[in-house]
């Protein structure tokens, strides 16, 4: 066998391990979306080496902002529990990202413009700034719209207090 055909098979094994990933998340989802008696279809896709699972719903998603919670923190708890399910099934720890009537997209993009407006500041003053706590999901967007402008930045503190700091070049 040839490098580039190891690594083509070694590639396809990885993204029917993510799909499978996907598929165990779908089933216990829909079997909580039966219990809370919740409308809503599951979306499956791999992004960035991970499963991405999204619940979505025709009826403008009100039911759904339930299971995002406040700031979305039931999201959250949803996908570490998700996570634990996949990772009882497959017995390997998963990267899995779950989305909930769009919420943590609508969240990416806003917290990209932030990272960038707060690189273009701190280019500007040449001073770090330091922003507010977030989830390690946010800080992740923000590390990556920071990079993305040039800069670099570090997470500081402990968790739930976790926050980035962007540094000036």
């Amino acid at each position: 066998m040839t490098e580039g055909t190891i690594s083509a098979a070694a590639e396809g094994d990885t993204l029917s391990h993510l799909e499978q990933e996907g598929e165990i998340a779908a089933d216990y989802l829909e079997g909580l979306l039966d219990i809370a008696d919740l409308d809503g279809d599951i979306d499956m896709d791999v992004e960035a080496d991970r499963a991405a699972v999204s619940i979505i719903s025709d009826a403008g998603g009100r039911d759904l902002q339930k299971l995002v919670g406040r700031d979305g923190e039931v999201l959250e708890a949803l996908q570490e529990l998700t996570r634990l399910a996949v990772h009882r099934e497959t017995g390997d720890r998963s990267r899995l990202m779950l989305d909930i009537g769009g919420y943590r997209a609508k969240k990416r993009e806003e917290l990209s413009e932030l990272g960038a407006k707060t690189a273009a500041e701190v280019k500007s003053s040449g001073e770090p700034v330091k922003m507010k706590p977030m989830t390690p999901f946010e800080r992740k967007v923000v590390h990556d719209a920071v990079k993305a402008a040039g800069l670099r930045s570090e997470s500081e503190g402990e968790e739930p207090q976790r926050f980035v700091v962007v540094l000036p070049a």
